[in-house]
């Protein structure tokens, strides 16, 4: 890894572990960072505990590892395509998981109660994780050319696909209870508010078990983007592990869809910054990673007391609407220069 990458991974993991510090104090009730920090040790008084560890750290815990999976997923895909517009939630991967998601809130509510047990803490990831592949698998199926995958075509049949999962999102949440549609177009405007230890720990085991593996084929995603011609003259096996990685992005996506709803643009943003400021052909995963956890956390401290600060009220935005403010502008500068590049 070269040193360039080393110290920006450095830099955008200890703002990010700052800004959470700093969101740990900041809320209804204020508190000091040292309190923070003791809590974080271990010490603290109770209810100084009861606010932090219980209250305010699944939240921020989500967001970190939220962001991280969205990021890698992003980096990911846009280095299989070789496409920077390539991310999940515009390939369709995150609309394909909220409507498996979507599907379990609505349609297991509709019998007369909320989702509770096995059903809350299993089905909604597992649908999310199911609707992500079939879309992808969609996408794949419908993109490949010659037997090849046709980056040029993955973006534009993934916004069908996308726009075809998101009719099915909307008529889902007509024919649902009122509460559980409610409760899922809060879902899907993409919020940390009320997560609990429970949201976060399937999002802690997918970046744990699959970030490791994804890493393991950063030589492979190197010479991937040469073009699949010279990766298979390098010994890259260029079939399976398009499929390993692309089965890999889907389900980090769809678990952190599943975590915290679709959070947009993340997976946009995060890998494309990355690989600007690194210099690198391709966006680095680690860095990619550690920026994707510090753009959702700060996006998170702003969503939450922006409102406030601004004196409108004592309200909290999704922060699905923080980093659409930051995306959409971001996108359409992309388009524009790949119009140019043309």
């Amino acid at each position: 890894m070269r040193s360039r990458t080393v110290v920006l991974s450095i830099l955008f993991a200890a703002l990010a572990i700052v800004i959470a510090l700093v969101s740990l104090s900041v809320g209804t009730a204020r508190l000091p960072l040292t309190d923070v920090v003791e809590v974080l040790l271990g010490g603290g008084r109770r209810g100084t505990r009861l606010v932090v560890l219980e209250l305010r750290l699944p939240r921020i815990a989500t967001g970190l590892l939220v962001g991280i999976a969205f990021a890698v997923s992003g980096a990911l895909l846009q280095t299989l395509s070789r496409n920077a517009l390539a991310s999940p939630d515009i390939v369709g991967v995150n609309s394909g998981a909220s409507a498996g998601a979507v599907a379990v809130i609505v349609l297991a509510g509709t019998g007369g109660g909320n989702i509770s047990g096995f059903a809350a803490k299993v089905g909604i990831p597992a649908a999310a994780v199911l609707g992500g592949l079939l879309a992808t698998l969609i996408v794949g199926a419908l993109s490949i050319q010659r037997g090849v995958v046709d980056a040029g075509k993955v973006v534009l049949i993934g916004v069908g696909i996308a726009a075809a999962a998101n009719s099915l999102v909307a008529w889902m949440l007509v024919i649902g209870d009122v509460n559980d549609a409610g409760r899922a177009a809060a879902w899907l405007a993409g919020s940390l508010n009320s997560r609990a230890w429970s949201d976060a720990i399937p999002v802690l085991i997918a970046v744990v078990l699959l970030l490791p593996v994804a890493m393991m084929f950063n030589r492979d995603l190197s010479a991937l983007v040469l073009g699949d011609d010279v990766a298979s003259s390098l010994g890259v096996r260029v079939a399976g592990i398009r499929l390993a990685l692309l089965v890999i992005a889907t389900v980090l996506a769809a678990m952190a869809t599943a975590g915290a709803g679709p959070i947009a643009f993340v997976a946009l943003v995060a890998p494309q910054v990355a690989q600007r400021l690194t210099r690198m052909e391709r966006p680095p995963l680690v860095t990619t990673a550690t920026l994707g956890a510090l753009f959702v956390v700060l996006a998170d401290f702003v969503a939450r007391n922006g409102l406030q600060w601004a004196q409108v009220g004592p309200y909290e935005l999704p922060v699905g609407v923080v980093t659409a403010a930051c995306g959409a502008p971001y996108l359409l500068h992309l388009i524009g220069r790949q119009q140019k590049g043309r």
